[in-house]
C-alpha cells in the first residue's frame, strides 16, 4: 500500500477525508460518509477507516471509480501544433521546437509522443511521467484522429483498404475509422482514426494505397480536441479533461 497507512496518532501523510476534500470531492464531513459507503479506493483497495492517512503525492484515490487529482505540480497541456516546429524540446539547428512552447508554462514539460514536422495539430506536453507513458504505449491503444488532405480522388475503396489494413515495411497497420470529408479540385479531405502510433504512420498508409498526403492535422488525441485553439496556442487541461484522459488509460 505504496500511498496509505492506517490510523495511529504518529502515522505519516494527511488523513484521506481531508485530502479528498482539499481536492474539491466534497465537504470533509461528506468525504467520510463517502468513505464509510465504500465508494473511496487507494491504491485499488476499498477504504472505509475514517483514520487512514495517505501521502497525496504517491497514492492513487478514486471516487466511484473516478480518480481524484491530489497533486497541482503535475501539469499537462494541449498545443495545437504548426507546421515547421519540431516535436523536440530543443534544436541544435535553431529550428522553433515545442520546447518554446513549453517555456511559457514556467514547469519543465516534456512532449508526449510526435509529430512529424510537416504535420500539424493537436499534441500533450506534460510532466506526468506515468501519465506519458501510458498515453504513448501501444498497449493502451489511444485512439488519434486526422484530417488528411491527400492527392487525388480518394474513394469508398481506398477507405476500405485502409480499414482492412496494409502492410508496411514495419508490418501490418489497420485504421478505426476512415471518412471521406470533402472533395477539393485534385485532392480529397480524409479524416482518419487509429490507434497505432508508429512513426508518420498516417502518410505511408495513404501512400500506401496510392494517395500521398499533402496536408496533415491531427484533431483528436482520445477524447480531447483542438477546441477552438489556433495553430501556435497551447493551454492547460482542466481537471476534468486530465481526469477523462488518465481513465482512458486506466490511471
Amino acid at each position: 500500500m505504496r500511498g496509505r497507512t492506517t490510523d495511529t496518532a504518529g502515522s505519516g501523510g494527511e488523513r484521506l477525508q481531508k485530502v479528498l476534500a482539499h481536492a474539491g470531492v466534497a465537504s470533509r464531513r461528506a468525504c467520510e460518509n463517502l468513505m464509510l459507503a465504500g465508494r473511496v479506493s487507494v491504491d485499488g483497495d476499498v477504504c472505509r477507516e475514517l483514520g487512514t492517512r495517505v501521502d497525496p503525492h504517491t497514492a492513487v484515490i478514486h471516487v466511484d471509480g473516478k480518480r481524484v487529482l491530489t497533486r497541482d505540480d503535475h501539469v499537462t497541456v494541449v498545443v495545437n501544433k504548426p507546421r515547421g516546429v519540431v516535436s523536440t524540446m530543443s534544436d541544435p539547428q535553431g529550428r522553433p521546437t515545442l520546447g518554446d512552447i513549453a517555456a511559457r508554462f514556467g514547469v519543465r514539460l516534456y512532449h508526449v509522443g510526435r509529430l512529424d514536422t510537416d504535420s500539424e495539430g493537436l499534441i500533450l506536453l506534460s510532466n506526468d511521467g506515468e501519465l506519458t507513458h501510458r498515453l504513448t504505449h501501444p498497449s493502451w491503444e489511444v485512439t488519434k484522429t486526422y484530417v488528411a488532405t491527400v492527392d487525388g480522388s480518394f474513394g469508398p475503396g481506398e477507405a476500405k483498404r485502409l480499414r482492412d489494413g496494409v502492410v508496411l515495411e514495419d508490418g501490418h497497420v489497420c485504421a478505426d475509422r476512415v471518412r471521406v470529408k470533402d472533395r477539393l479540385g485534385a485532392t480529397t479531405l480524409v479524416e482518419i482514426s487509429l490507434h497505432s502510433g508508429r512513426n508518420r504512420v498516417v502518410r505511408r498508409m495513404c501512400a500506401e494505397v496510392g494517395h500521398p498526403v499533402k496536408r496533415l492535422v491531427r484533431t483528436r488525441f482520445g477524447a480531447l480536441s483542438l477546441a477552438g485553439l489556433k495553430p501556435g496556442q497551447a493551454r492547460r487541461l482542466s481537471n476534468e479533461e486530465l481526469v477523462d484522459l488518465m481513465s482512458e488509460v486506466g490511471l
